[in-house]
């Protein structure tokens, strides 16, 4: 059971990071992403074609990086120019048509068959008894927590930090102060599609590879951020882990292996149900 979890490890990490990147759009943005996954999983196929063609694997991989970072920034872009006052269901409709675009294209270019990613990272980093934690897991938990932290100190510590919240919580009122909102909005698109890229990438080889598959990580990762209200960080990190770590042990018991993929919406409708408490126990008084 403990291997299991801390096999589990690698795929929690992964929506941890992603779950931060969700806190952090929410937050700043008000966009709940839910193309984030999918721009990652572009720029790792983006990746394979260009290693395919015979670019070495680090320039490949940089490349991919680049194009889901300029994928997002063009998308932040967009809602930035022409629905810069629209709610966030709406911003969030658009990454939904976004999501569904990523993936037919992807389709189209790279085909229907799923892709060989080569790892980045591979091997052993270390042994607790007789468990064994790979570098993927540790790079990816590391990952997490300090992309949090480097988050948690922008926001609190800096400049810019500071406009991100003015622009976050009166984008009105901070655009008339001469807070750069659009740039400043494209920013966070740029560095929320970077970091997942990164992440997709480190940890693709791990998953199951094709399009739809890599995509929908965006469920978990979405629960792992719900824990945390899409405010918090740190509890957007930590579901995420524990998240990851429940799959892993699940899928350690064959009659409970089948529940592990029921975890992600069973959080997530917990949570819908806890945030309309008062009305339905009104309803019901």
């Amino acid at each position: 059971m403990l291997q299991g979890a801390l096999a589990g490890l690698a795929a929690g990490g992964l929506y941890a990071v992603i779950a931060v990147c969700l806190t952090l759009m929410s937050r700043l943005v008000r966009v709940i992403n839910f193309s984030q996954v999918a721009i990652g999983m572009f720029g790792a196929y983006t990746a394979v074609l260009f290693a395919e063609r015979g670019l070495p694997q680090w320039a490949a991989t940089l490349c991919g990086i680049v194009i889901g970072a300029i994928i997002s920034a063009l998308i932040g872009w967009i809602i930035a120019q022409w629905l810069p006052e629209a709610d966030v269901s709406r911003r969030s409709a658009v990454s939904v048509a976004t999501l569904l675009l990523l993936i037919s294209l992807a389709f189209i270019i790279f085909g229907s068959k799923p892709k060989t990613f080569r790892p980045i990272l591979s091997g052993p980093a270390f042994s607790l008894g007789d468990v064994v934690v790979t570098q993927v897991t540790v790079v990816m938990v590391l990952l997490a927590v300090l992309v949090a932290i480097a988050c948690r100190l922008l926001l609190t510590k800096s400049k810019i930090g500071t406009r991100l919240r003015a622009l976050s919580e009166r984008p009105t009122t901070a655009e008339l102060l001469g807070i750069p909102a659009k740039r400043l909005s494209v920013a966070v698109w740029l560095v929320s599609g970077l970091i997942c890229t990164v992440a997709i990438s480190i940890v693709a080889p791990t998953q199951t590879n094709d399009p739809v598959s890599l995509s929908f990580i965006i469920v978990p990762a979405s629960a792992a951020a719900l824990l945390g209200g899409f405010k918090r960080l740190d509890l957007a990190v930590i579901g995420g882990l524990a998240l990851g770590m429940l799959q892993g042990a699940l899928a350690q018991f064959e009659q409970l292996s089948i529940l592990r993929n029921w975890v992600p919406f069973l959080i997530i409708v917990a949570f819908l149900l806890w945030t309309q408490r008062k009305e339905v126990w009104d309803v019901a008084r």
